[in-house]
């Protein structure tokens, strides 16, 4: 009779561990979107594995951020833009920090739901041959609806398979394509900069490590915990989550590197015709799922992100329920709807939102060590010496990448 009583127990721990998943989950789904799979796969197409430690770097950094935010929207049941509002006396800084926030998170949330939704398109069109513009706007309004149903269990739910679909696509590609396990390791934990490779590293860590993502968690922690008893679940929601985004942007490399090492690729969708011998019938089937998958979370992301952002800076109280912040969402995607469905590829626009994340990424992050020190909001839980530390390497870091990812913008702008 104890033994049935421990194993009911047991199995009730168990189910109660993966119901610590969401806000974390959210987070993974929202930065493995067309522009990490695309990037993932020239990055493993141009240099092999010799930069797949900039994977590694990229999760490592998005793990140390969003615990950060995590344990503010926690503690404060408080968004980040509230946080940064209240940091500031003066005017003039408050005023600066939160409209450069707003403006750059609203441009490039609106530059890049486009692309996702014609991301999220090519994985059918692959199959259908539909049209990559009727399929997108489709898309766009089942999204549209997700949103305006204003149920974070909803988003949460989606998010959560969605990892699930491309966990299972692309990790099972990967061990398909079999790789060169001992170079995977090398290029994994011995790090080296290839000629001609310092764009593409930029590119991989800025597809991950995403300034709107910061304010999304924030936010959703809220919706799930409400005190510092929840600290371990959230902190363990947000490793194993992030962990495993990263695992599948690995994957999509490393599959790439394996079979179509020195192509020209121009899209993820490349990846299918040089998978034909390993998968057969199957392999367009297999990157068109995955994609579609990826596509469709951070399409859902992007304009979530967007009105997040908003909701905290300007103080709206309802979350997901609030009518502006409904307003936002839709405006969000209905610009990817629209934009989309008429072939509009807005470059101009998504290099001037390459500009201001070049810019906004170092200052997110300084100013989040900002915040995180501040005792009077957070009490004993400030950040220790060693948290400070790691961050400010992070925040230096972040800063050289932002300053050349804003000089490379503005010289392709110009050219």
């Amino acid at each position: 009779m104890e033994n049935l009583q421990e194993t009911i127990t047991r199995k009730k721990s168990f189910k109660e561990k993966l119901k610590i998943f969401g806000p974390g989950a959210i987070v993974a789904a929202s930065f493995i979107g067309p522009g990490t799979v695309t990037t993932a796969t020239r990055a493993g197409a141009s240099f092999g594995y010799a930069i797949l430690w900039a994977v590694i770097f990229s999760i490592i950094t998005t793990i140390v951020l969003q615990t950060m935010i995590s344990r503010l929207g926690i503690i404060t049941q408080e968004g980040l833009g509230e946080a940064i509002r209240e940091q500031f006396s003066n005017p003039i800084i408050k005023f600066a920090s939160i409209w450069l926030v707003v403006i750059s998170i609203g441009v490039g949330c609106a530059a890049y739901s486009t692309g996702d939704l014609l991301g999220t398109a090519l994985g059918i069109s692959t199959l259908t041959g539909v049209s990559e513009n009727v399929i997108a706007p489709i898309v766009g309004i089942i999204i549209l609806f997700i949103g305006l149903s204003g149920s974070y269990k909803l988003i949460e739910r989606v998010m959560v398979f969605l990892i699930f679909i491309m966990g299972i696509t692309f990790v099972t590609t990967m061990f398909v394509a079999r790789p060169d396990w001992g170079s995977v390791f090398s290029g994994a934990f011995v790090p080296g900069i290839p000629s001609g490779s310092i764009i593409m590293i930029i590119a991989l860590i800025g597809t991950t490590v995403v300034p709107y993502n910061l304010f999304l968690q924030a936010s959703t922690v809220q919706e799930k915990w409400s005190g510092p008893e929840h600290f371990k679940e959230a902190r363990w929601d947000t490793i194993i989550s992030i962990t495993v985004g990263g695992f599948i942007t690995a994957a999509v490399l490393i599959t790439s590197a394996t079979v179509i090492r020195g192509i020209d690729v121009q899209s993820a969708a490349d990846l299918s015709l040089q998978l034909e011998p390993v998968l057969g019938s199957w392999a367009k089937g297999f990157i068109a799922i995955g994609l579609f998958a990826a596509g469709l979370s951070s399409a859902t992301a992007s304009p979530l992100g967007a009105a997040v952002t908003m909701a905290s800076v300007f103080r709206w109280k309802k979350g997901l329920k609030d009518k502006r912040f409904k307003i936002v969402f839709a405006s969000i995607i209905c610009i990817g709807i629209i934009t989309s469905s008429i072939g509009f590829e807005p470059l101009d626009v998504l290099l001037f939102a390459q500009a201001l994340n070049g810019i906004l990424l170092p200052v997110i992050s300084i100013l989040l060590l900002i915040v995180m020190n501040n005792k009077r909001r957070l009490g004993n839980y400030v950040n220790t010496i060693k948290m400070n530390i790691i961050g400010g390497v992070i925040a230096f870091i972040c800063t050289g990448l932002g300053l050349y990812s804003l000089i490379d913008a503005i010289q392709s702008f110009v050219s």
